[in-house]
């Protein structure tokens, strides 16, 4: 089944345009931060949304930390996935 390009991730490996800082942010005393309300406005982040923490580690140490919309992670994990599940159904 093709996927319908509305459908498809935006953060797919390879499908970055580009890669900014778009802020820094403070973690205060009880482990919260604040995303800035131009930020959530741009990115369509409404109060309820979930986003998945991605991280990436290097020599054991975690080096980035990556906000994802959990509806783009299923997207991007059935997008990697769908094939092989499918590839295994056929057999």
């Amino acid at each position: 089944m093709a996927v319908k390009s509305e459908d498809k991730a935006c953060c797919l490996p390879g499908s970055m345009s580009s890669c900014r800082v778009e802020s820094i942010v403070s973690v205060d005393e009880r482990g919260q931060m604040v995303l800035p309300k131009d930020i959530r406005e741009r990115a369509k982040i409404r109060p309820g949304d979930k986003l998945a923490v991605v991280s990436m580690e290097k020599d054991g140490k975690i080096c980035c930390l990556s906000l994802i919309r959990v509806k783009e992670l299923e997207g991007m994990v059935k997008s990697v996935l769908g094939p092989v599940i499918d590839d295994i159904f056929k057999k």
